[in-house]
């Protein structure tokens, strides 16, 4: 293997494959990739985007779309908020350096295409990818994840380019890994492991033998090990459908729903047995008092209309017995009626991502607030509520 700046280069298998690493939102990177599509003459190109999400880069993402109601109903609302957090981040950063996110990828596929050498789109489905990465993480993980998420919309600490530029050093990118795998494992997983096999793959699979591929500099290392065992046969090529199926719900996951109310009704049974009447009734009040107060306040948090605030304190006890439904879908469809999203909403959607104020003030985004602060409320109410209903408590 030879790395050259940005370059790095595995011989395998007869094949010659160069690896530019990228930062997303780089000026440098868009020289990088020019400049090594030029030099090295390859016989194909392969970026790290898939077709969706080049398509939405080179068309525009089109939200007009976009069912809102139906999003919450599917509790898709985690999913999507999550995205459009990642996309405000990035963009972001992008605008700071005057720079389009991906601004990479598009030069490589139009130099590309420009010298008529053929273009691989090598990434797997983000839809995929980020729901294999959800199906993978437990609700506290989910809220973690995106309060962390969340919580980068309010710093506003403005990035250099040399500091942009570090990004690509990889010494950099595996210390962030490693601080992903600490925080989040089953999120690291999907997010970078599994794509780094199915980038490597999807590249190795490729029936040209002179190779450039255009990744995030955070891969280099994981698809260039994926490389070398491919080409020793150390390791078989991975089925891509086995990375593209979501995969069931861990039976402790779809228990705990259920496990839960149980408790909770259970403690609260006994409570009526021990104490009487008088005293279960005093448990069940706090059930309702503590899982509906953290509700109601999550929801004040995302400035929800009166009307959901009151609908989070009334919905959120009874939700959280019920497995099949959650005071997210309630709260977050009764905020999308109270304040219908408008044409506007959508159509200014990428320009109100970028601030913390054009998230609360755009009717869709705002829906996803109330739709997770209410969640979030409500399953901290869940476990609070709990050392008030064990016995002796009353």
């Amino acid at each position: 293997m030879q790395t050259h700046d940005a370059r790095t280069t595995v011989e395998v298998a007869g094949k010659h494959i160069t690896l530019i690493g990228t930062a997303h939102v780089s000026e440098e990177s868009v020289k990088d990739v020019t400049e090594a599509i030029d030099e090295l003459a390859p016989e194909r190109v392969c970026v790290e985007i898939d077709q969706a999400r080049f398509k939405a880069m080179t068309e525009g993402q089109d939200w007009s779309n976009l069912n809102i109601y139906r999003v919450i109903k599917e509790r898709k609302g985690f999913l999507l908020l999550g995205n459009l957090v990642l996309q405000s981040f990035q963009r972001r950063i992008g605008e700071e350096l005057g720079i389009k996110p991906g601004q990479e990828m598009r030069e490589a596929v139009r130099a590309a295409e420009e010298r008529e050498v053929p273009v691989a789109l090598c990434d797997r489905d983000i839809q995929v990818t980020l729901r294999r990465a959800w199906a993978n993480t437990g609700l506290w993980g989910k809220n973690k994840m995106l309060a962390a998420l969340l919580s980068s919309l309010f710093t506003r600490e403005e990035l250099s380019r040399e500091e942009i530029e570090e990004l690509k050093q990889k010494s950099a990118l595996q210390g962030m890994m490693e601080e992903l795998a600490d925080f989040l494992p089953s999120a690291k997983t999907v997010l970078i492991d599994e794509r780094d096999q199915y980038l490597a793959t999807r590249i190795f699979e490729q029936p040209e033998t002179n190779i450039v591929a255009v990744v995030g500099a955070g891969h280099v290392n994981g698809i260039v090990e994926h490389l070398h065992r491919l080409g020793r046969g150390e390791e078989a090529a991975v089925s891509l459908d086995e990375l593209e199926v979501i995969p069931p719900k861990k039976a402790i996951t779809r228990a705990l729903p259920y496990v839960i109310p149980a408790l909770v009704l259970g403690l609260i049974g006994w409570g009526f047995v021990q104490s009487g009447w008088q005293g279960g009734l005093e448990l069940f009040m706090r059930w309702v008092l503590v899982n509906g107060t953290l509700s109601a306040i999550g929801a004040l948090i995302a400035l929800a209309h009166p009307v959901t605030i009151i609908a989070s304190f009334v919905a959120a006890p009874i939700t959280s017995m019920n497995p099949t439904i959650g005071v997210g879908i309630v709260t977050g469809l009764l905020e999308a009626v109270v304040r219908k999203p408008r044409v506007l909403d959508f159509e200014n959607l990428q320009r109100d991502i970028l601030s913390v104020r054009g998230f609360f003030r755009n009717r869709v985004t705002h829906v996803l607030l109330v739709f997770f602060f209410s969640s979030l409320g409500s399953a901290i109410g869940t476990f609070v509520a709990f050392p008030f209903l064990f016995p002796g408590s009353v």
